[in-house]
């Protein structure tokens, strides 16, 4: 069974990413399962830190992107919108070039916050950062919780 309320629309949530630091940092959605959203970022000047490697922050912005999207993707939209919380991440190990994928899945769903496990690798498919996303589940209407 999907964890979806919304079916995913991969074109769709390539093209929302217009005029966001989604487009400026080359941040694609690639695919979908029942119980996963996978999107990739571009390694490249773009992203590195001034040693040439991938730069935390950008690790940060691709699983928070990843995981938002999903999030927003099990809510009635009609209702609801999504805000993240917490995002914390472990960077273990150094990406220089290509591209990194992140791999979103609920750990938990709930009526006012979800938490997403994202899991990002290199093209080798070597684990390169864990990063836990924790979102409010806000009615329209209301502020999101202060942070």
């Amino acid at each position: 069974m999907s964890l979806w309320r919304t079916q995913p629309n991969i074109e769709h949530l390539n093209a929302i990413q217009k005029n966001t630091i989604g487009e400026m940092l080359d941040i694609r959605f690639e695919s979908f399962d029942d119980e996963s959203l996978t999107a990739s970022m571009a390694v490249d000047h773009r992203t590195h830190q001034p040693y040439g490697l991938l730069h935390g922050g950008a690790s940060v912005v691709l699983a928070e992107s990843v995981g938002s999207m999903a999030a927003y993707l099990c809510i009635d939209a009609s209702k609801f919108y999504c805000v993240g919380l917490e995002v914390n991440a472990n960077h273990l190990r150094g990406v220089r070039s290509g591209r990194v994928t992140a791999v979103a899945k609920a750990i938990h769903i709930g009526r006012t916050t979800q938490v997403w496990d994202i899991r990002l690798s290199s093209d080798e498919g070597k684990a390169s950062c864990v990063s836990r996303l924790t979102m409010a589940v806000v009615p329209l209407g209301e502020q999101p919780p202060a942070r």
